[in-house]
This record gives structure tokens, sequence and C-alpha cells, in this order.
């Protein structure tokens, strides 16, 4: 059973969010933990109020020590590192990775280690390589390793960059993320 699902984007990832969100099944109740680059200048909550709009799960940025809870969506606040811890979140203000704080291979490394084979990993449209490193350890730790189909992607850079570091077990349309994770991850009441 997969308790958590990790999604790394950056440039273009808002809309890809918002598809992916709205698109995602009530059935599907992990926790959602996400790394988006933005702007150290970015304003809290802004982010997590607009994708609230698109989904009926609470959307918020992380704070320190926050406990993860099904049906919650959590976001990297700007300027920090979001680290998984077992069954919370951490906050870290450590050095840039791949130019950027939040980093999606400090958020996926971290999941790995605390969820192993319980962990989904997502990377959607990005410019650079960051989250590729990330989910190759959570693909070795026996997790799930999905990827934007760079095709569609608004930018090509970050899933290629992770298709070349591991075997992914999904290379998808965005459009097809949502039904997948039902697949993987949905909840369904036997009678």
């Amino acid at each position: 059973m997969y308790e958590l699902i990790c999604i790394g984007a950056s440039w273009g990832g808002f809309d890809a969010l918002v598809r992916l969100l709205s698109g995602l099944a009530p059935a599907v109740k992990q926790p959602i933990v996400i790394a988006q680059h933005r702007s150290p200048e970015s304003v809290d909550g802004t982010l997590a109020g607009l994708l609230a709009l698109q989904t009926p799960r609470t959307v918020t940025d992380a704070d320190d020590k926050v406990p993860l809870e099904p049906n919650n969506v959590y976001l990297a606040p700007p300027d920090y590192h979001l680290l998984v811890e077992r069954g919370s979140l951490a906050l870290s203000t450590e050095a840039h990775v791949h130019f950027a704080r939040p980093s999606i291979d400090v958020l996926f490394e971290s999941a790995a280690d605390a969820y192993a084979e319980a962990v989904v990993g997502i990377i959607l449209t990005g410019a650079n390589q960051d989250g590729a490193a990330g989910l190759a350890r959570i693909k070795e730790r026996g997790g799930v390793a999905i990827v934007q189909d760079p095709k569609g992607a608004t930018r090509r850079a970050m899933p290629e960059a992770a298709i070349a570091a591991t075997q992914a077990d999904a290379v998808l349309p965005l459009d097809e993320i949502a039904p997948f994770l039902y697949g993987l991850c949905a909840e369904i009441t036997r009678r």
C-alpha cells in the first residue's frame, strides 16, 4: 500500500499541478507533498490558495514538524527545502541544490529514506535536472517512479533528466497521471 505521493515541478509546473490535482479522484487519499520551484520572494500562501481552488483537498504551505494527514496537499514554502520524516514534514534552509530551494531532489530523497517502497514520486515539467537523482532514489528503495511525457511538457529538461536517471514505472501524458494514481492508490470500499 502506498502511503505518500511526492511531486516535483518547475517551469510550467503551476498549470501541470492544476491539471493533475483537479483530475485526481477522491478515492486517492494519500497525503501529497509538492516541491515547485518558485522565487524566494513569492508570498506565502499564494500558490496554495490558487491550487486549493482546483481541488477539494486541503492545500497549504508546509510548516516545520506538521503531521502528514490524508487528503492534504503540502507545498514547500518559498526559499525552504521540504523534507519528509516518517509521519511528518521538516523545513530546512540548507544550501540550494541545482540552484533551487526548495529542491525536488531533497524532497524525494528524504521521502525515499522515510517511506521506501510506500512512496510514489512524480516528475513534471521543468527546465533543469532537479528531481532526477531523487526519483532514482525512490525507485532504488522500491517506490514507484512516474514521469510526465516530455513531449507534452512545457519544458522537457526535467522529465528527460528523470528518464535518463532511472527506469521509470510509467512515462505518461499529463492527463493520464491522475488515472494511473487512482489505479495505484485508490482506497476502494468493498462490500
